[in-house]
């Protein structure tokens, strides 16, 4: 009798282990097509065109060419144009800022300026937003757009991207799918829109010219908008009390320190400014700021807070920013000639 019914109950386990491995059998082919459809979904987002120059510019350059790269998010590229300081020290300098680049991807970004650069200074845009997260997909997929170097995109797959994300960018389904719903949301929204005569709401749009201009910089006349000076503005209700230095970028930061010591490259840290107005509404900056300075001085890195001098020195008005948060081009005239001074001040470069 229990010989029968561990028969029985051995039959109903493989019946079950059968008809799911059928099901998994039958679910690949869907995930397959979903996957490329998504993928293919997802090439009709445009490609940020200035980063795709900037890079192609970049790769064009002769070999150990350049004196100086910045480096960073895009508070970067709005706010150091090379021209400027090349002009006026003499160097050679690109830009190679990129939107949303948090440490990680900057210290990639190091890596493989270093195999075709031997900068004597590099400078990295420090901004405190993209020091919170430990990791951030998107921004790693901007820079595996332009990066002409699968070996270091294995490498940082390998060995920075969390178990999570790994399966996230080796699944097209999961890789893709904010990529798929935005396309597809903006599709279906404008569909909508033509079948039953909607018209959008008149929003101001900015007026002036924002174009690439040379050595991975891009150069705007825009004014920030009358929203932006409450409305709408980021800032509004950030509190400096609740800012958290992530852990895995601070460990990202050690490794740039790390890289430049190693490559006798003298490395500065900078925050760019943001816009009066927006200052004006964040609480208990200093708290922000205090625990950048605090990290730079341990490591012996030279740091300059703009937001700071531009309270203390009055540089700034908001008709120089484009928006809340960054530059214009008559803002990095004044930015990147203040900063020069400090750079021949601090004998960063002499």
């Amino acid at each position: 009798m229990q010989d029968n019914l561990y028969t029985s109950s051995f039959k109903t386990n493989i019946k079950f282990i059968i008809k799911v491995i059928i099901f998994i059998i039958c679910l690949i082919p869907m995930i397959v097509f979903i996957g490329k459809k998504y993928s293919s979904a997802s090439t009709e987002n445009i490609i940020n065109k200035f980063n795709e120059k900037r890079f192609e510019d970049f790769y064009s350059l002769p070999k150990n060419s350049l004196d100086m790269v910045f480096l960073g998010s895009s508070h970067s590229y709005c706010t150091f144009d090379p021209e400027i300081f090349d002009n006026k020290l003499g160097t050679n300098s690109f830009q190679l800022g990129m939107p949303l680049q948090h440490p990680d991807s900057t210290y990639y970004t190091l890596k493989e300026v270093l195999n075709y650069q031997k900068p004597k200074v590099v400078v990295m845009e420090v901004y405190w937003d993209l020091l919170q997260n430990d990791f951030e997909l998107n921004q790693v997929k901007t820079l595996f757009q332009v990066l002409d170097n699968e070996s270091l995109k294995n490498e940082y797959i390998k060995e920075d991207f969390p178990l999570s994300e790994k399966v996230k960018y080796n699944t097209n389904i999961l890789k893709y799918q904010a990529d798929y719903f935005a396309y597809k949301g903006n599709e279906y929204k404008n569909k909508i829109k033509n079948k039953f005569n909607v018209k959008d709401k008149e929003t101001k749009k900015q007026v002036g010219i924002e174009e690439y201009r040379s050595k991975g910089y891009v150069y705007s006349d825009y004014k920030m908008l009358e929203d932006e000076y409450d409305k709408t503005n980021q800032f509004k209700n950030l509190d400096g009390k609740n800012f958290e230095f992530s852990n895995t970028q601070k460990d990202f930061l050690l490794e740039i320190i790390n890289l430049c010591k190693e490559n006798d490259i003298k490395l500065v840290f900078v925050t760019a400014p943001v816009a009066n107005v927006s200052m004006g509404y964040i609480k208990n900056y200093d708290l922000i700021h205090n625990k950048i300075s605090t990290f730079a001085k341990e490591n012996n890195i030279f740091y300059i807070d703009y937001n700071l001098i531009n309270k203390e020195e009055n540089l700034l008005t908001n008709d120089n920013f484009r928006d809340d948060a960054h530059l214009n081009h008559s803002g990095v005239e004044i930015v990147s000639n203040h900063f020069i001074n400090v750079l021949k001040d601090n004998n960063i470069i002499p």
